[in-house]
């Protein structure tokens, strides 16, 4: 069989599982996530103005006065809790090929911004910080959607959804469990049998709401789905 020919059977046979929708956008996150990520969120003044900010953690303290980015802050409280009737939510954009997370504050129909940095270096790091290492070795591109690919073995022709083995089936189920949670996701699962040592060839390729992967118990259970299959 050529490669030609090999392609054309993989992507014949390839199983393919989607969540409909569109990727997440926009989700609500709780003060401890933005300490997660590393950041503290500070009440202040900023170019003498009375406003939120937010700084890494634990660099700021009250009564210090700095400027970063030629503006100047000053920081009166680091925040416990949300303030009083505001909401913290978060997004990814992306700018020339680069995704970014915008995190910021909403009190009715005001928003206003606390956080503008790459979410790629974030999320690594975020990974990093709470034993995610499948995540850290596998995560492969990121934007709206950020993808994981994980493969082992010589390639072939994939098998039917029948012939899967027990780990792969219980993979698929944790995949589309956490992609309904999310809103979407699209996992594509070839399953090429044993190799000579018994143990399972296979690629995967799996797409989830970047967003979604900034929630540390999402991201667990992404972490633990591409930890059944061995490396």
């Amino acid at each position: 069989m050529t490669l030609e020919d090999l392609r054309e059977v993989q992507s014949l046979n390839t199983l393919v599982f989607e969540t409909l929708g569109q990727p997440e956008r926009e989700r609500e996150f709780k003060l401890k996530e933005l300490r997660r990520w590393g950041f503290d969120l500070l009440r202040g003044k900023m170019a003498g103005e009375e406003s939120y900010f937010t700084a890494e953690l634990g660099r700021r303290s009250v009564g210090e006065r700095y400027i970063e980015g030629g503006i100047e802050y000053e920081v009166l409280e680091v925040l416990q809790e949300l303030p009083k009737n505001k909401r913290f939510l978060a997004h990814i954009e992306t700018q020339q090929g680069r995704a970014y997370i915008v995190g910021y504050l909403r009190e009715g129909e005001e928003d206003l911004i606390i956080l503008d940095v790459p979410a790629g270096p974030l999320l690594l790091s975020f990974f990093k910080k709470n034993n995610l290492s499948n995540l850290v070795a596998y995560m492969r591109n990121v934007g709206i959607t950020i993808e994981f690919m994980k493969q082992r073995g010589q390639e072939g022709k994939p098998v039917p959804y029948e012939e899967l083995p027990n780990v792969a089936r219980r993979f698929l189920r944790l995949a589309r469990d956490l992609e309904k949670e999310a809103g979407f996701g699209r996992v594509a699962l070839a399953y090429y049998g044993e190799d000579k040592e018994e143990k399972p060839r296979y690629r995967i390729s799996w797409l989830l709401p970047t967003i979604a992967m900034f929630q540390l118990e999402l991201a667990q259970k992404a972490d633990k789905a591409l930890g059944l299959f061995p490396k």
